[in-house]
């Protein structure tokens, strides 16, 4: 079995796109969405001939289905306003799993706003985790998106926010959203600043003595991470720090790296065991690579291509995935 753990549904029906439109030309007035004019036939067909055609033709059993990550823009509006953008896009992830419960289990996006206090999205957890069948959440820790004008992950202002998880048992991946600062690019540097940066704040902190359950994925690869993991040994060694190889039992990484040799050094350098299978369907990789004809995002022919054990790659593919959502384990069975 080989279980996705980082999927987005960037393929939404026009509707969709057509509420946020409506949401930020008159934010004072905003209004939740309702099933937005969307039909289940319409759902299927945005399905259909894109995540789903590419999760069977790669052997991909199940994927961790979220909103969009760009389109997430905490930044935009108001706190209302992301509260009901996040209720309607989630509402799309659950008629998503609804229609499809044996390809895609549902992660939810949080009604972050600059300047306001995590525990506002307890609400919109609990929603989508006790009421939605939800077996996780994607955290933004920048949602200036950009300017990285809140507190840390370490600080007590998440501290809420933590606690829900843990009673919750679910895991949060830390994912950024769009940059609306000139100087980083989204795809190219905001999403790996902000993987590099959330590991560094980790190293820093001792949030897991206070949270020793708390389980974070870090995506992308860790970003810098892997690449660097001397520094940060290095750093941690002088500053009297825990090394990072104890930070692994609360983190994870996804392996959404898009070359070989990068997903292999993330592997042999984290091990196994702290990696988890995954694509970013569909997000920065959707490019055809001219070298291999395949799609960047392939991901599952660069995993064959590495010389694992069977026990390895059995982790990597689906019980890393078990054990840090311990909610997607009862819906698999």
């Amino acid at each position: 079995m080989i279980i996705d753990v980082h999927g987005h549904y960037t393929t939404t029906p026009p509707g969709l796109r057509e509420y946020r439109r409506a949401l930020l030309a008159d934010p004072a007035n905003a209004r939740p969405g309702g099933d937005l004019g969307i039909s289940d036939d319409q759902v299927r067909e945005s399905l259909e001939r894109a995540q789903l055609k590419d999760q069977r033709e790669r052997g991909i059993d199940r994927a961790l289905f979220s909103p969009s990550a760009g389109g997430m823009a905490h930044h935009e509006g108001t706190e209302q306003v992301s509260r009901y953008w996040a209720q309607a896009c989630n509402g799309m992830i659950h008629r998503a799993v609804t229609l499809y419960p044996e390809s895609f289990t549902g992660v939810c996006q949080l009604p972050q706003f600059p300047g306001v206090a995590p525990a506002n999205c307890i609400e919109e957890l609990e929603r989508c985790v006790n009421e939605l069948g939800f077996i996780g959440c994607n955290i933004n820790p920048d949602p200036s998106d950009g300017y990285w004008t809140d507190p840390p992950l370490t600080d007590r202002w998440w501290y809420p926010l933590y606690e829900k998880l843990v009673e919750l048992d679910v895991p949060a991946m830390v994912h950024v959203s769009t940059s609306c600062n000139p100087n980083f690019n989204g795809i190219g540097a905001h999403y790996l600043n902000g993987d590099t940066t959330a590991f560094m704040q980790l190293l820093e902190s001792k949030l897991f003595e206070d949270f020793p359950t708390l389980r974070f994925i870090i995506p992308h690869g860790g970003g810098a991470v892997p690449y660097h993991w001397g520094r940060y040994r290095g750093i941690a060694e002088r500053a009297g720090l825990r090394p990072p190889e104890q930070l692994m039992q609360n983190v994870s990484f996804d392996g959404c790296v898009y070359n070989v040799p990068g997903l292999e050094l993330l592997i042999r350098t984290v091990g196994a065991g702290h990696v988890m299978f995954a694509t970013e369907m569909y997000g920065t990789g959707q490019a055809i690579d001219p070298r291999t004809g395949r799609p960047f995002d392939d991901t599952s022919s660069y995993l064959k291509a590495i010389d694992l054990s069977e026990a390895d790659r059995r982790k990597i593919e689906h019980e890393n995935a078990l054990r840090v959502y311990p909610r997607l384990a009862k819906v698999v069975g």
